[in-house]
């Protein structure tokens, strides 16, 4: 069980900061009816249901008969959508500012920019699944106490590589204290040390070797970093590309897949494994779309929703033709593409053979995957794959709970925690409805959306 506890755009919310939202323990107890709820579980919307809020928490959510405490504030949300807030298994904080990666941009300002970000566009909890560097242990805190404003925090101390592997640091620009590269087994085991004793959510191992540019980490090292990871009861998150690389790792113990499988089809003997094991698979969807569709200019990121999550730097960047035209014609233009393809018939093949599907885009791990943004880019890309919108919405909240071992959000319920999203429209229907966010809450606490302004 996981412990409880320039800015990024020019996007406004009315109640941006902590102190001004309405909370519905400061109000008291608040009733929000007649709304058409989905409530996490995969189950059927209930129409005309009720959720009463009170001190954070979920205290009733039903049908439109379920019992209003006297005296309750009762807002009337008539036409509008209730489901749980998104969950991200795989983002990161601190690696981008503006059209920028590096370790100079992992400081408070940033991280508490992006958490609100995240929260602004209806993700209410994220895992940062490494490179985080000392100031992530107090930020953490800060965010499990809704201390941020934003989305609640957790994450992955550093995490683990090797010299002159992954993640690339011509990429990534990390500092010495964002990253393990051990040497030998004895330094992956200090380093794994060094991150459960300051209480790491999970370990992460990088295993991909970026096409042939990178070093891959050797067998006796990831088997070394799990076997020491569960034996300081910590689970291993691993980031793989290759069908090989995840038999392996899968085979050595690693409980998640921090992406999917883009090489080639997916076989029996991973799906057997996958399944007899209980590893999670976060296929990450939203990875290799962000390589092109920012130079395509596909519709979606032309819209005013997408434009207002965008720094005013990165969006003179993507909107030069000069960049475009280069990022088209580069070498590995055609790989990002087929591997898209290639992770979206492999999440439907796990999908539909029972395997447990968690729910993250790598959100934050560069510039152009936006945090907030690429979430709803993920879901749309899970339903061109073929799930339904209901199904994707599942996934990225009970179940993208259940990867992290959250108990206490992911769904409405009583006793759970406050963390839900209105909407004007329903997403069950028609998946780009979760672009039309009225309120995010979290802790209890509403932050109305106003309409964005896009950046010129």
């Amino acid at each position: 069980m996981l412990r409880h506890g320039a800015i990024l755009g020019p996007f406004l919310l009315a109640a941006a900061l902590l102190g001004s939202a309405a909370r519905a323990d400061d109000a008291g107890t608040v009733a929000l009816t007649h709304v058409r709820l989905i409530d996490g579980t995969g189950g059927d919307p209930i129409d005309d249901a009720t959720i009463v809020v009170a001190g954070g928490r979920i205290t009733a959510a039903g049908p439109a008969d379920t019992a209003i405490p006297p005296g309750a504030t009762v807002r009337d949300l008539r036409g509008k959508t209730v489901t749980p807030g998104l969950i991200s298994d795989h983002s990161h904080v601190g690696q981008v500012r503006g059209a920028t990666n590096g370790a100079p941009n992992y400081t408070r300002e940033t991280i508490e920019a992006e958490l609100r970000q995240y929260r602004d566009y209806g993700v209410t909890t994220i895992m940062a699944l490494g490179n985080n560097g000392p100031l992530f242990g107090t930020l953490r805190e800060e965010a499990h106490a809704g201390a941020l404003g934003g989305a609640d925090l957790f994450g992955v101390d550093r995490g683990v590589g090797v010299p002159d592997g992954g993640p690339p640091q011509a990429m990534t620009k990390l500092g010495a204290d964002q990253l393990f590269r051990p040497r030998t087994v004895a330094e992956a085991v200090a380093a794994v040390d060094a991150m459960a004793d300051r209480k790491t959510d999970l370990v992460k191992l990088w295993l991909d070797d970026f096409g042939g540019s990178a070093a891959k980490m050797t067998p006796d090292v990831y088997t070394a970093v799990i076997e020491r990871a569960h034996a300081r009861g910590v689970r291993v998150a691993a980031h793989i590309h290759d069908l090989a690389d995840a038999r392996a790792i899968v085979a050595a113990g690693a409980d998640i897949l921090a992406h999917g499988v883009r090489d080639r089809p997916v076989d029996s003997d991973l799906i057997d494994a996958l399944k007899s094991r209980g590893v999670w698979y976060v296929a990450t969807l939203a990875l290799d779309d962000a390589s092109f569709a920012w130079a395509d200019q596909a519709a979606w990121t032309r819209s005013p929703f997408v434009r207002a999550a965008l720094s005013p730097e990165l969006a003179r960047q993507i909107d030069d033709p000069k960049w475009r035209a280069g990022i088209l014609a580069g070498p590995g233009l055609a790989g990002s593409r087929s591997s898209l393809v290639m992770n979206q018939r492999n999440l439907k093949t796990l999908f539909d053979a029972g395997i447990k599907i968690g729910f993250g885009t790598d959100s934050g791990a560069t510039p152009l995957r936006v945090a907030g943004v690429a979430e709803h880019r993920e879901l749309a890309l899970m339903v061109e794959a073929g799930l339904t919108p209901l199904q994707a919405l599942t996934i990225a909240t009970s179940r993208a709970a259940g990867a992290l071992n959250l108990d206490d959000r992911g769904r409405i319920a009583p006793g759970l925690r406050a963390d839900f999203l209105v909407f004007d429209a329903d997403p069950s229907q028609d998946v780009a409805s979760t672009r039309m966010i009225r309120e995010t809450w979290i802790q209890g606490r509403c932050h109305p959306r106003v309409e964005p302004t896009a950046t010129p």
